[in-house]
This record gives structure tokens, sequence and C-alpha cells, in this order.
């Protein structure tokens, strides 16, 4: 991979981490994209991605519509499986069949479009895909249990909601979201994967959203990857940013060492670039 500089002065204090640590006190790779190419028929969405995420890392991944980063992830989530290449986990190789499969690595996603069930309480959208359930004569739901632990773990995340009872369509677009985050960070133990969980989110919302992440990244016990077209987002919670073109990363950058308006200035031009080639 050639990574290409984004250029300008960097932003002070940007980046959900520490300013970059020296070559021995590097952190190792929870995950490694190794030449990674998928093909739709005759479309090639990805040609040879090259990625790495490190351990309580927070990697930004940019691109313009159809440069491939939901592709990516729904390959690193077990949506999709590669057609070329390596996906290496904690340095062993992996192929995930199934999102079911990937969860059982320890990875979780999180999409625009949120996959909770409008009708189920918060409660159960909480635990849902990891209900918990009591011995018996009949294995049956341990609702109090789950509604116990769903009051506590809320509360310490910080996510308010009128009540773990009330069902999830009678909440805010912003709690909606915030569920599906605090599940997917509940169940997360090394990866958790965000494509676009911003999208169509007012400001307040948007905060929300953000300050579970941060405080997830602060904890250093899960490695994130997140989409998202609004670049202030990533400043603020990413650690390093990946620029994905044409099915390939183009940059790699540290946040401290790139600059918002760089960055935006890259993505404009290579813009200008497809409306000529186009």
């Amino acid at each position: 991979m050639d990574a290409v500089p984004v250029g300008g002065a960097g932003l002070a204090g940007a980046g959900a981490g520490q300013p970059l640590m020296t070559e021995s006190e590097v952190a190792p790779a929870v995950l490694e994209v190794q030449g990674v190419t998928k093909r739709f028929g005759a479309l090639s969405v990805l040609r040879g991605i090259d990625l790495t995420l490190r351990q309580g890392e927070v990697l930004g991944l940019v691109g313009d519509n159809g440069a491939g980063k939901s592709t990516l992830v729904k390959i690193l989530c077990g949506y999709h499986q590669q057609d070329e290449g390596r996906v290496l986990l904690e340095g062993s190789e992996v192929r995930f069949r199934s999102v079911e499969d990937a969860r059982t690595h320890g990875i979780e996603t999180v999409y625009q479009d949120l996959a909770l069930i409008p009708q189920l309480p918060v409660y159960q959208n909480l635990f849902l895909g990891h209900e918990l359930t009591r011995l018996g004569p009949l294995r049956v739901l341990d609702k109090r249990q789950m509604r116990s632990l769903s009051r506590q773990y809320l509360d310490e995340i910080k996510v308010q909601v009128p009540s773990v009872n009330a069902e999830a369509e009678l909440l805010s677009g912003g709690q909606r979201q915030a569920i599906a985050v605090a599940r997917a960070m509940r169940a997360a133990r090394k990866i958790l994967l965000l494509d676009e969980p911003l999208a169509a989110m007012g400001a307040r919302e948007s905060r929300l959203i953000i300050d579970l992440v941060k405080d997830l990244a602060s904890s250093g016990r899960v490695s994130i990857i997140v989409i998202d077209h609004n670049y202030a987002h990533l400043f603020e919670l990413c650690d390093r940013i990946n620029v994905m073109q044409g099915g390939r990363i183009t940059t790699d950058q540290p946040v401290h060492e790139t600059s918002l308006e760089g960055l935006t200035e890259l993505m404009v031009s290579s813009f200008r670039r497809q409306l000529e080639d186009g």
C-alpha cells in the first residue's frame, strides 16, 4: 500500500488516543487485512485492501460512495467473504463464514439502519442475540435479570431512556442508536465496527453516540473502526485515518499528523478526478 500524506499542520490534541508511540511501544495488531479483493460479477469493489488495526486503537475509514468501505466492513463482520487475500485476527488467519461466526471471535457491528425490534422493550433489544435464560422444566427467558442488568449497564454508560420496559419504537432516534451501540459495546470482546452510526442524526443525538464511543475507546479493551462522512467526528474520535479510493487504501495517516482542511481537500480533489475520468 502506498500511503499518501494528507498534508496540513495537523490538529493539536485531536484524536481519541495519545500521541503516536515510539517503535518499541507500538501496540500489537489485533486485525490485519492483507490483499483482500471482492467482486460482484464483473464489478471489482475491493482491489487489494491492506489495513491494520491495533489494540485499543480507533481507526477512521473515509472515502467516496462506492469506494468499498461498507463492503470491507461486511467482510470483517462475516456478512460477505473475500475472493482473495487474508484476514488475520491477533496473528491467526480467519475466514468468517457468517455474522455469528465473527461474533464468536469477538467482533460486533453497528449499522446506520438499526437492528432493533421496535415492538420489543429496551432490555430485550439490549440482549438481542445474547438472551439470558433460567433453568426449570422448560428453559425460559430470565426477564428479571435482563431488566436489572440493563438498568445497571445503561446507568454506567450514562444512556438515559424513559424505562428499560419502554418499547424501542417510543424512543428518539438518538436513544435507539445508543441502545444499538451499547448492545454492541457490551458484546464486543475485541473489535467494534461502526458503519455510519451518526448518519441523519442531529447534534444532540450525535453527541450521545460520540461520547459512548469515546468512553469505550478510552478503556482500551476494544479496537474500533468507524466509517463516517463527517470528518469532524472522525478527528474527534480517531487515532488514525485511512482513505479508501477505488477499492484500495490510498492514505494511512495518524490524526495528529493530519489536518481537517488537508483531508477535505484530498477528498474534493479525488471527486474532481472521478468526474473528469467519468
